[in-house]
């Protein structure tokens, strides 16, 4: 069930490559290409309506190319000083102090495997592809630790067209995997549904829930309590938020994240809410 991360990546690598990179360039002589070249590759994926973390993505792949090619027979690399499409930061909608009352007071009354795993994202901030993949022996009630060490997600066969694959895979990073203190509030909800080792912990049984049919139980949640519809990831985002409310020291929590840099944490996942603003500008006196 289990492979590296690498053979997955590379499996996306090729798939990005041959859709996106190959009908371009494939034709051409690396020698031939020139920066020009590659701003015009730019250009077409964004009028083609890609985002700019996606055609980011492909740039990457295409630099790597041109970077092997140029060190291998001694061309001139026509990534040099290219500007990388910016990826601009994603507007995530997030439920609000009342709403978050509500889907707890809900969760409270409905206890579930899948309930479970909500109450694990919104108080320990674990990403859903990592807590799809959490198995019993990952987290240890004694100690209260929960142990991210893998992640799982779908991917396209690279000789298929259409077929896909499920895959348990290492986290896509060394600072995502990690060790997170397991919160009072949860330890209750764990010991419940506690398995066997081997078993997953949403699904209870030797084969796990995949990420989308996670999703798919979070929105049915969501209708059930009458509340806007919200992302899955929305709940790691409400978890660091509120951990800077509570007083979380930045670089402990960029940790708890899985973050590799502070500035990720505090750009992506930290947001103010209008009355917290409001609190902050009362304090604002001025002497007129």
């Amino acid at each position: 069930m289990r492979h590296r991360v690498k053979e997955s990546t590379a499996a996306n690598y090729f798939l990005k490559g041959r859709k996106h990179i190959l009908p371009m360039f494939g034709a051409r002589r690396m020698d031939s290409l020139e920066p020009k070249d590659v701003y015009a590759f730019i250009a077409t994926k964004q009028a083609e309506g890609l985002s700019n973390r996606y055609i980011w993505d492909i740039s990457i792949l295409l630099k790597s190319i041109c970077k092997y090619a140029a060190q291998t027979y001694h061309i001139s690399n026509p990534m040099d000083g290219v500007k990388m499409p910016k990826c601009g930061a994603v507007d995530v909608r997030l439920l609000d102090e009342e709403q978050l009352q509500r889907l707890e007071g809900y969760i409270a009354q409905n206890t579930s495997r899948t309930m479970m795993g909500v109450v694990l994202s919104l108080a320990t901030g674990i990403r859903i592809w990592e807590l799809c993949a959490l198995q019993w022996e990952d987290v240890n009630l004694e100690k209260r630790i929960l142990t991210v060490k893998k992640t799982i997600q779908r991917v396209q066969k690279v000789f298929g067209t259409s077929r896909t694959t499920l895959i348990i895979t290492d986290p896509k990073s060394e600072s995502s995997k990690r060790q997170i203190p397991i919160p009072e509030c949860v330890l209750a909800l764990l010991e419940k549904f506690q398995g066997k080792p081997e078993e997953f912990s949403l699904s209870g049984k030797a084969k796990p829930i995949e990420p989308r049919t996670m999703q798919y139980r979070f929105a049915k949640i969501l209708k059930n309590v009458k509340l806007p519809s919200i992302h899955f990831h929305a709940l790691r985002h409400m978890f660091a938020t509120n951990c800077i409310r509570l007083g979380f020291d930045v670089k402990a929590l960029s940790e708890i994240l899985g973050h590799s840099k502070v500035e990720i944490t505090l750009n992506r996942y930290v947001h103010a809410s209008f009355a917290q603003k409001a609190a902050y500008m009362c304090r604002v006196q001025l002497q007129i």
